[in-house]
């Protein structure tokens, strides 16, 4: 009778060494994320040119941080809740400043679906004044397509987060002797552009306005971006950071790569539309030549060429 009633106790002790263990596992912090420091103060995650997979946790686009004397402004935050943690262990291991601020520079789920990884009492999550509609459109199919992209156990709890503040034009915060200039745009990559530039340093976060390695994703106008582009080049700041690619660029070169592809989609789509080509034929064609010297262009200039040909088929 005795050594049943051990058997029984160490099985039970097995079981919940081993409930124990999974919940250890599950509750286990995500390590910080690797940045680099491109300006005093100023750091980035330069994300891997990728779709969103399991082994990346949707941290797809760029992120970064600024920190200022009293506080720190976090800029997008990655594709799921646990990206977005990762982020955040990235910044509690560089200061001990506060996160007052998190500002998403658009809609699309490799930006904003780490939020929640920061909210609570004291943070600000900021974004363009079209940011709550788009996001409140989207948010249902966001989460699906997470779900399935990064899977269940990486998507676990992920979730919108809405912005507390939006804005229209310009917005002026101020991270305690670091002053950061928002700016919300007309349509262009998307409908929601918002740029932020940290005055102190000279460095512009342009959001998925500048695409470098990664080809361009179209989802506004084909023309507003590129007149946009125009109007930005004339900025004089000391570095850029694009939402794929290399971590800090100068500017106004960097402009011209996602120039270039924007001007091909276009001059293809209009020849098209011109010789009596259909939509699949755009699809199909538009574009093409800029294949050699982008990386995913197969899983997005079809995309692209569908938006840029119903943009341009009644102008």
């Amino acid at each position: 009778m005795a050594g049943e009633v051990r058997r029984v106790a160490a099985g039970i002790m097995v079981l919940l060494m081993g409930t124990w263990a999974h919940a250890a596992e599950q509750q286990a912090p995500e390590p910080p994320l690797p940045v680099v420091e491109v300006a005093p103060g100023v750091y980035v995650h330069q994300a891997p040119y990728a779709l969103a997979l399991p082994r990346n946790l949707g941290f797809v686009g760029n992120a970064g941080f600024i920190i200022g004397r009293d506080a720190v402004a976090v800029v997008d935050t990655g594709g799921s809740l646990k990206a977005g943690e990762a982020l955040k262990a990235a910044v509690q291991a560089r200061t001990d400043r506060p996160v007052r601020y998190v500002i998403n520079t658009h809609m699309h789920p490799d930006h904003v679906l780490g939020d929640a990884a920061f909210a609570g009492p004291g943070v600000t999550f900021i974004g363009h004044h079209n940011l709550p509609e788009a996001l409140a459109a989207r948010s249902q199919s966001y989460l699906e397509a997470t779900r399935r992209l990064v899977g269940e156990a990486g998507a676990a709890g992920t979730r919108v987060v809405l912005p507390d503040v939006t804005v229209a034009d310009r917005l002026t915060i101020d991270l305690g002797a670091r002053p950061l200039l928002l700016e919300a745009w007309p349509t262009a990559h998307t409908a929601t552009d918002l740029t932020v530039l940290d005055e102190t340093s000279g460095t512009w976060f342009l959001g998925d306005l500048l695409f470098l390695g990664h080809v361009p994703a179209l989802d506004g106008k084909a023309l507003g971006w590129i007149g946009l582009l125009d109007e930005l080049k004339r900025r004089p700041v000391a570095r850029v950071v694009p939402g794929h690619g290399p971590a800090s660029q100068p500017w106004p070169q960097a402009a011209e790569p996602t120039e270039r592809y924007l001007k091909r989609l276009v001059a293809d789509v209009r020849r098209l539309v011109r010789d009596g080509g259909t939509m699949s034929d755009a699809a199909r064609e538009a574009g093409r030549a800029e294949a050699p010297d982008w990386a995913l262009f197969n899983d997005f200039n079809a995309r692209n060429a569908t938006s840029a040909y119903h943009e341009l088929e009644w102008e």
